[in-house]
């Protein structure tokens, strides 16, 4: 049974940082390109971050670009997601998933970015 499990959110303060991470299990997790996507109070899914294969890098939307960085771990089945200078309007609950569309995703993890 495919499952992907995020952590690591919470509430930090604006210019802090967080990393988040995603368990996935019951699936060879090394034979996917995975996803973070987010959500924001009262708006739709938002793609974040693609990370590639085999080390072959990440891709970013440009308002996390400069800031945030995803990678993978293929040996803990572990995505994750290194955020800095956090922004109040990334307050969203964070998703990893297989698609940039979200379509198979996690029960997320919620991050605050507030004073």
């Amino acid at each position: 049974q495919m499952q992907l499990v995020e952590s690591g959110g919470g509430l930090v303060q604006p210019g802090g940082s967080l990393r988040l991470s995603c368990a996935a299990s019951g699936f060879t997790f090394s034979d996917y390109r995975m996803s973070w996507v987010r959500q924001a109070p009262g708006k739709g899914l938002e793609w974040v971050s693609d990370v590639n294969l085999d080390r072959g890098g990440a891709y970013y939307a440009e308002f996390v670009r400069g800031r945030f960085t995803a990678s993978r771990d293929d040996a803990k089945n572990t995505l994750y997601l290194q955020m800095s200078r956090l922004k109040p309007e990334d307050t969203a609950v964070y998703y990893c998933a297989l698609d940039r569309y979200g379509v198979t995703r996690g029960q997320g993890t919620q991050v605050t970015v507030s004073s």
